[in-house]
């Protein structure tokens, strides 16, 4: 009888002692500030670079800033700086792009220095992508190299969960993103203890980059789109259906991806593969304008800020084109991440639902647009939820989208993803 009151007996899961907890604070608090400073760092030192570029530049030879011709001038010079970069700095700019997720690889100190170049340049130049993939990496790099240096009986493993949550909280402005995704990781990991005990010291770093972030460049993401009220029946229905658009539309970019890859790849090297990447890119702005370039952050905030400046037709294109933009960026060798970039299709997606039917409200448009293909892209659910959510600050958007990303990520799971293999085959 006691054997069976034992073997009925709920298991209860030992709680961490904070005694275990506390030393973790300060290294934690560390790697948060210095990996959020090195993110704006880049930034800043990029946004200032691509004003000498696309304004000065032009101004003084007297060229349209966004003119066909200086688009692709500087595509192309761009893949030229990045690919010498990528050619003859030592480290090579770490591995191929596009075998790199949000989990990053631990780097040698020595890649770190032309990871960074070529992320600067990168983001500079125009290329659609953002920083969050490279400047991961660096941060992890950089947190174990120092980390290890530092507090050398630390188990190995903390440093880079401390840098990819630090960097997450930097790059959102919130600890919430990275608890999210560390949450995802860990549901998909055998770990002992409660779930709160292992996210204390990742939380802590990502709560001090958020607030560093916050204090030295106050990003935002709220798009002031129109408010929206009470969520109804039209707009479940509108939500789930943009949403799942959304999906199909990255999982065009996703099955893209290997053979755009393989085709640049047969160039063989950088200095071809590259600038060729440019020649295409500069194609694809002279079709899609100059909205199209760059991370996209900016520009979703500009297509925002006038619903209905653009045609349902114009808002196709850039959806088209960027999400093309973004699979040549990835494929022929730039150094950059996909959430950005996925967040711009979202939102032109997004805009055009509304232009075409005018019923959907913008926010109901853009935030399912994004949700939609960010799962697709990421194929990480509480990141998509938590980007789609930021943009639109209403608490009847998050109940649509919780409903509207069961269908969407029913088009998605268990189907390859944006990210290949060392033998150029997609992960799945």
């Amino acid at each position: 009888m006691v054997q069976d009151s034992a073997r009925q007996a709920p298991s209860v899961t030992p709680a961490t002692p904070a005694r275990a907890l506390l030393p973790s604070i300060l290294p934690a608090l560390a790697v948060g500030v210095i990996c959020s400073l090195l993110l704006v760092g880049v930034e800043v030192a990029a946004e200032q670079l691509e004003d000498v570029l696309w304004q000065n530049l032009p101004d003084a030879l007297g060229i349209g800033r966004y003119s066909v011709a200086w688009m692709f001038v500087m595509l192309v010079s761009t893949g030229i700086a990045v690919g010498l970069v990528v050619w003859k700095v030592p480290g090579h700019a770490g591995p191929d792009p596009a075998t790199l997720g949000l989990d990053a690889p631990v780097l040698p100190p020595v890649v770190l220095p032309g990871l960074v170049l070529a992320t600067a340049l990168m983001l500079a130049g125009g290329p659609s992508l953002g920083p969050e993939n490279p400047i991961i990496a660096v941060n992890v790099g950089l947190a174990v190299w120092l980390g290890g240096k530092a507090i050398p009986r630390a188990p190995g493993r903390i440093w880079p969960a401390l840098a990819e949550a630090a960097t997450l909280g930097a790059l959102f402005g919130t600890p919430v993103a990275a608890a999210l995704v560390i949450s995802e990781v860990l549901a998909r990991q055998e770990t002992r203890g409660l779930l709160w005990d292992n996210l204390f010291a990742p939380l802590t770093a990502a709560a001090a980059g958020s607030l560093t972030a916050s204090l030295v460049d106050h990003p935002s993401f709220d798009l002031d789109l129109p408010p929206f009220g009470q969520p109804g029946w039209s707009d479940l229905l509108a939500s789930a259906v943009v949403a799942c658009v959304g999906a199909l539309l990255g999982m065009c970019a996703v099955r893209a991806l290997p053979y755009v890859h393989s085709a640049f790849k047969r160039l063989r090297h950088p200095m071809l593969m590259l600038p060729a990447g440019g020649v295409v890119l500069g194609a694809l702005a002279a079709v899609g304008g100059h909205l199209t370039l760059f991370k996209g952050l900016d520009e979703i905030a500009e297509l925002a800020h006038d619903p209905d400046g653009w045609s349902a037709g114009e808002f196709a294109v850039m959806t088209v084109v960027k999400l093309a933009a973004l699979v040549v960026a990835a494929s022929c060798g730039f150094r950059g991440g996909r959430i950005f970039p996925a967040v711009f299709v979202g939102t032109a997606l997004g805009l055009c639902a509304h232009a075409l039917v005018p019923g959907v409200h913008p926010s109901v448009g853009v935030s399912a647009g994004v949700l939609g293909v960010l799962l697709a892209i990421t194929r990480q659910g509480w990141i998509s939820l938590f980007v789609a959510a930021v943009l639109v600050i209403s608490p009847g958007i998050l109940a649509l989208l919780c409903v509207a990303s069961l269908p969407a990520w029913l088009l998605v799971t268990g189907r390859p993803q944006m990210q290949l293999r060392t033998d150029g085959t997609s992960v799945r």
